[in-house]
């Protein structure tokens, strides 16, 4: 036929289609979660109406569900000798995980100078009862403020590398796992000189890390795997999305990026090797009841994380508690929760109550959730009758009596809270010690309902932190200009990435009740006096020639200078690599102060609400040329542009090097806000620390300790009080 299709090419169609159908499921997964049997679902009348899961409804979803995973693993050629390894046996009872950020005031005292590993994991043994692993995060938000690599960020911590090393040391010391991220978008800063795996491999096992989380990665390669093994030092990796199914083989641990339908659904890597560990993560999720229930269904783990991005999400004391029970439930059970014998979604009896079956050996544990909103008490599952068989409710930490129900089989019952959990043993014998403490430990746990805890989630607020005045200079101070008093409406936004609108992104000034991303407040500012320029590298020196000052904590301070001074013809640049304390102490020593943001905004902008200094167009010639390069060339002279002049006259606000004004803290973050925007912008991903050119807006560096805060695309200049 003219227009048919030749007898080859419908051979081929066929043939490919006949591949992609090959394995037959009736419950393919669904990215990372396989659906569960259709009769667990309620069905309204004009359905047909709802009839309880028969034994041969659930046997056949199983039956289908272990096909699938046996002949998945054939197509995969799935080898998992690599959960063998000694060395990443325990991701396999790593439950409780959270990504810490490393300006988290519960992790490092910027005051006394050092890691506080005890006071952190206290902290979360109180509230919750601890954790099993620590994903230590240096880099994003803050990462792209200059051209400092992912792992310049980790050598900048406070110690440099022997500190972190026994910051590392110090978390082993209480049994807790160190993972570390990478970033592989992170192509616009420093080259490492060497290949990522590599790099990567050479660093953890120099500072005696466990894992790498690959972030935003879909699986990471196992050239990874195999450069960490060459060093000697393997390495647990845990890419953040789902990988190919056959990356399963090198990728010991995932995130489980999960939907939560009532009726739980199983996870996919964890059906296909038990004894893969997953952490469920939901960032943003303020009621973490699906989280620890499909957890504990799966026999799985939780991404505990609560200071996100320097945004606190906080878990609440209900929540709190249901992680204490579940994590110590599945911390006894880990050996039970690898089986291979693994039935998700065992039969039970009362709608809305969902269990797992672990066999091993000759005991068997269910874990148990009740997804309903209400209490459910009363016969629960009906086993088969087995002679010398005992039943141990683990929850409540008591032994069953079973009675046998109308058809001569067996019932246990027991009751399960609202949106609780339960736990059974079968066994032959009597419990072993470590199954016996368990008991105990859940029998005087379990004696305060769930409901008992507050479920109310609380933002955390935040403090300015204040700016003593100064005096009043006797004339008119050298290189500053006079603003005069005036109204002005201070409006500004924070730049940052995640976070949406939500309450607790960004900060909150005296005049608001909560941190919030949007500013609108009218103000009358009393006349003060400002650095016409940006505080440059010869007006630092001659700080430094006259007062001997050092911090303390001296990495990266003047970083680029070398020997004591500064490059040669940078003497009118601005001074970079200055922590918000170095700059606090120069103003100090000039009789000056660093200016609040209102009193930079104002004299950058007057009072007409302008975009930029100079207007409402942008203008290329009144900044300097953004560096997108690997390597930071370094700022302008601060007098370079004076198209940039503001209408008060104040230069060099936009586009050189941000420029330091408050500091906001809350419990655990500090934050200090950056006005300005630096010429250095590095390319290639969304991620980098976004650029604030107009006058609306505002970066937020998180702060940790000087070594960290100091940037060479940071900056400042001062203010004096003029009355």
């Amino acid at each position: 036929m003219r227009f048919g299709i030749p007898s080859f090419l419908v051979a081929v169609l066929l043939a490919a289609v006949s591949m992609v159908s090959a394995q037959d499921s009736r419950f393919s997964p669904q990215r990372q979660q396989i659906p569960t049997p259709g009769c667990l679902n309620m069905k309204g009348a004009w359905e047909g109406g709802s009839a309880p899961c028969t034994q041969n409804e659930h046997d056949a979803w199983l039956s289908d569900i272990r096909h699938w995973r046996n002949e998945r693993r054939i197509r995969i050629g799935y080898d998992g000798s690599r959960y063998d390894l000694p060395a990443l046996k325990w991701t396999q009872s790593s439950f409780l995980q959270p990504q810490m950020m490393v300006e988290d005031r519960y992790f490092y005292d910027p005051v006394a100078h050092r890691y506080t590993v005890d006071r952190y994991l206290d902290d979360l043994e109180k509230r919750y009862g601890g954790i099993d692993a620590v994903l230590i995060w240096p880099t994003y938000p803050n990462m792209g403020i200059d051209n400092r690599n992912q792992h310049d960020m980790i050598r900048s911590m406070p110690g440099g590398i022997p500190g972190v090393r026994q910051m590392i040391a110090d978390f082993h010391r209480r049994g807790v796992r160190v993972l570390f991220p990478m970033m592989m978008w992170d192509q616009g800063t420093r080259d490492p000189g060497m290949p990522w795996p590599e790099a990567i491999a050479t660093l953890m096992a120099e500072i005696g890390a466990d894992g790498i989380n690959g972030d935003t990665q879909d699986g990471v390669p196992l050239a990874f795997s195999l450069a960490a093994d060459k060093t000697g030092h393997p390495l647990a990796f845990e890419p953040e999305g789902g990988p190919a199914d056959e990356a399963l083989a090198w990728n010991v641990l995932t995130w489980g990026q999960y939907q939560y339908p009532f009726v739980p659904m199983v996870d996919k890597y964890k059906w296909l090797e038990t004894r893969h560990q997953v952490n469920i993560s939901d960032r943003w999720k303020r009621d973490k009841t699906d989280n620890l229930q499909f957890a504990f269904l799966n026999g799985v783990g939780w991404e505990c994380w609560e200071n996100i991005w320097g945004i606190w999400n906080g878990i609440t004391p209900r929540d709190a508690e249901a992680t204490r029970r579940v994590a110590t439930m599945e911390r006894a059970l880990a050996p039970f929760l690898i089986s291979p014998d693994w039935e998700p979604l065992a039969p039970m009896l009362r709608y809305g109550v969902f269990a797992s079956r672990w066999p091993l050996g000759r005991q068997t544990v269910w874990t148990i959730v009740n997804r309903n909103e209400y209490n459910v008490e009363g016969p629960q599952i009906e086993l088969a009758l087995e002679d010398g068989m005992r039943y141990f409710d683990l929850y409540h930490g008591v032994e069953l009596t079973p009675a046998k129900s109308l058809s001569g089989r067996m019932l246990l019952s027991f009751p399960i809270e609202a949106h609780g959990y339960g736990a059974l043993l079968a066994s032959h014998s009597a419990p072993d010690a470590d199954i016996q403490k368990l008991m105990s430990k859940m029998k005087e746990l379990s004696l305060t309902p769930l409901a008992a805890y507050s479920h109310e989630w609380k933002v955390v607020l935040q403090q300015i932190v204040p700016i003593a005045a100064t005096k009043p200079p006797s004339g008119s101070p050298a290189d500053m200009l006079k603003i005069p008093e005036g109204d002005f409406d201070f409006r500004v936004a924070g730049i940052e990435i995640e976070g949406s609108d939500d309450i607790g992104v960004d900060v909150q000034y005296p005049w608001e009740d909560s941190p919030g991303r949007f500013h609108d407040h009218p103000m009358h500012l009393k006349s003060f006096w400002i650095d016409k320029y940006a505080v440059t590298n010869a007006q630092f020196k001659k700080f430094l020639d006259a007062t001997h000052y050092h911090p303390q904590d001296d990495l990266n301070f003047l970083r680029d200078w070398k020997d004591g001074n500064y490059p040669s013809g940078w003497e009118n640049k601005p001074v970079t690599w200055v922590s918000l304390e170095d700059a606090r102490a120069y103003a100090a020593w000039a009789g000056k102060r660093l200016p609040h943001e209102w009193e930079w905004q104002y004299a950058a902008q007057g009072t007409d609400g302008r975009t930029y200094p100079w207007g409402n167009t942008w203008n290329a010639e009144a900044v300097p040329a953004a560096d997108k390069g690997r390597t930071m060339h370094g700022p302008d002279a601060v007098d370079a542009h004076p198209q940039g002049a503001s209408p008060f006259g104040v230069m060099d606000l936009v586009g050189n090097v941000w420029q330091w004004t408050e500091e906001f803290q809350d419990e655990h973050t500090r934050g200090g806000i950056l006005r300005g925007g630096s010429y250095y912008q590095p390319q290639g991903s969304i991620w980098y620390f976004p650029q604030a050119y107009k006058l609306g807006e505002h970066g937020k560096l998180l702060m940790m300790a000087p070594s960290m805060d100091r940037s060479g695309a940071l900056g400042f200049r001062c203010v004096q009080d003029a009355e």
